[in-house]
């Protein structure tokens, strides 16, 4: 059982209000509070979709966030353009480290740009070029630790193949995915890395939590490849979107009860937390939304958002914290995501601050001191 702070009302403003009142000394240290760079990208500069917003404007936006003296940390990055090339050089590297030290930050999980030329559940070539892409950002993601600039993170990556596909055959589709993601792991293992396959609806093998460890099992390279849990798109887990009748936790009639809900996120993550790696705080209103080449997904929300379903620093215990309630310390640094934020939400100083609030008060409750 968790501790009666976890099962406890914490509303989401007053989250805010607690944090942006607080002394400006922090209780914790740890995990380290990042930033992703990828909502600029995500769901931006395609059809449909609103302008892209380039890597030293997501940096400064970033760096100005401040709640009583407390910054974020470091990024989590996105190597595909205009962010980073994924054919970046050594002196590329080299060059985009400093810029991200200028801002007084340090890298953490790098994404790898799988979707653009590769699937892991595709043709020889598709599941070559898939292949192809984790080794060049297993091999940046390396340059960047042996610079100094990326003491923790992982590698992202997720199937790039369409569920729909993976349900004409499931077995025959896990053991595809399965294939790819082994070969993957020898390179990662070759640069010294670990992969994280990200739970999401709109990805094949993965689009289910039940899915999720069924692939992570059929890989079967648990010291390479593990889960990335971002709430927004755990909480669909819960609600089964994308899945089977038997996908779902909660009950038909589930009206959002938080003991119920309670329940369910402790049944799904005693199942995924032990394959859990890397950790995105966010929020979702339990709907999903597609923007320009998106497709599909999680909503992510602001904090704040009055449609909100997470109580955030309560629910992300449910992933920091062990089943007895103690602090398990296996996530180094825990990263927001809020891919397909309308850019003039992204661009107001106070989206950042609240976002920064909230990750204050999960490492005020659920973090530690070094």
């Amino acid at each position: 059982m968790f501790p009666n702070f976890i099962a406890g009302s914490f509303a989401t403003s007053n989250q805010l209000d607690y944090v942006m009142s607080k002394p400006a000394a922090p209780q914790n240290n740890f995990p380290k509070l990042h930033n992703a760079m990828w909502p600029g990208l995500v769901g931006k500069g395609s059809p449909g979709g609103e302008p892209a917003i380039d890597l030293d404007t997501m940096l400064q936006l970033t760096a100005k966030a401040e709640v009583n003296g407390v910054r974020f940390d470091g990024v989590d990055l996105f190597l595909y353009d205009p962010h980073v090339n994924i054919d970046i050089d050594k002196d590329g590297v080299a060059r985009l480290a400093e810029k991200i030290a200028g801002y007084g930050f340090k890298v953490g999980s790098v994404v790898a740009p799988v979707w653009f030329d590769g699937a892991a559940m595709g043709d020889a070539t598709k599941r070559k070029s898939f292949v192809a892409a984790v080794a060049k950002a297993c091999r940046i993601g390396r340059q960047l630790r042996e610079l100094g600039a990326r003491p923790t993170g992982v590698v992202r990556i997720d199937s790039a193949s369409s569920p729909s596909e993976w349900a004409k055959d499931p077995v025959a589709g896990t053991r595809l995915i399965a294939q790819t993601f082994r070969e993957a792991c020898d390179v990662a293992d070759d640069h010294g890395e670990r992969l994280a396959a990200e739970g999401e609806i709109c990805w094949a093998g993965m689009h289910t939590w039940r899915a999720m460890i069924d692939t992570l099992e059929e890989v079967g390279r648990p010291t390479t490849l593990g889960f990335q849990a971002d709430m927004a798109h755990t909480l669909l887990y819960v609600l089964g979107t994308n899945g089977s009748p038997e996908d779902r936790i909660v009950p038909p009639k589930f009206k959002w009860e938080p003991k119920v809900l309670d329940a369910a996120l402790a049944k799904l993550t005693a199942a995924l937390r032990p394959w859990t790696i890397d950790f995105h705080i966010a929020q979702n209103d339990a709907t999903v939304k597609g923007s320009g080449s998106h497709d599909k997904t999680g909503r992510h929300c602001v904090v704040n958002d009055p449609n909100g379903k997470l109580n955030i620093p309560k629910h992300a215990a449910h992933w920091l914290r062990d089943e007895s309630g103690k602090v398990t310390r296996k996530i180094r640094h825990i990263c927001w995501d809020g891919c397909m934020f309308p850019n003039d939400v992204m661009t107001k100083p106070e989206t950042w601050n609240n976002i920064l609030a909230s990750m204050i008060a999960v490492r005020d409750q659920h973090g530690w001191r070094e």
